[in-house]
């Protein structure tokens, strides 16, 4: 089944829709050192709209977790982000609250991760950044909001602090809009020392 039109087809991504990938494709690399940023740079994928707006939301919130392989599948041919990727330590995906994963039945972020990883051979920990509040969803608020709504909603697994320790690590997200949830991680990850932060998401709205 093609993971963005829901089509029956042998490939992950059917012949119609690889020609349509092309219009949100971006595989870029945004440095974020100089910014106020936690975080030193966002690496992702694609556009978040049309096509890839639709296969995303399905992909969170109708019960189609499959789709993660299609966005697996966009990745590994891409060998410039894979490189990338592949410089840091540990990957660790953004968490969700025990509600919204009783209610999903999966991380989104996760199982992705988990995936890449894999492939890359890359340290993962599904477990090293919790959240501990079930807040508000950040596709409600606004820029001002979001930041307010992820404030002491994420803490670090504190036995997983010695692994994390001047070590660079990926955390991995589905979409990127103002990068609130993101800069979160990257906060409490700095405070216990570590040595340099990216993110990786799908896509950037």
């Amino acid at each position: 089944m093609c993971g963005i039109c829901g089509k029956l087809t042998p490939e992950l991504i059917c012949q119609k829709c690889k020609i349509k990938l092309k219009n949100y494709e971006i595989f870029n690399i945004e440095d974020y050192s100089k910014t106020s940023s936690f975080f030193d740079e966002h690496i992702y994928m694609l556009w978040y709209s049309g096509e890839i707006r639709k296969a995303i939301l399905n992909y969170k919130f109708n019960d189609k977790s499959y789709i993660y392989e299609t966005f697996v599948n966009i990745l590994k041919n891409n060998e410039k982000i894979c490189k990338k990727i592949s410089s840091y330590d540990i990957m660790i995906p953004i968490p969700i609250s025990k509600k919204r994963f009783k209610q999903r039945g999966y991380n989104q972020s996760s199982i992705f991760a988990k995936k890449v990883a894999n492939i890359l051979k890359i340290k993962y920990l599904d477990k090293a950044i919790l959240k501990i509040k079930n807040n508000q969803p950040q596709s409600v608020l606004n820029q001002e909001e979001r930041i307010e709504n992820v404030q002491n909603v994420y803490k670090i697994n504190e036995k997983y602090i010695p692994m994390l320790n001047n070590k660079k690590i990926l955390l991995i997200d589905d979409i990127f809009t103002t990068g609130s949830t993101a800069n979160e991680c990257s906060k409490i990850l700095k405070q216990i020392e570590a040595k340099e932060i990216g993110i990786f998401t799908i896509a950037k709205d």
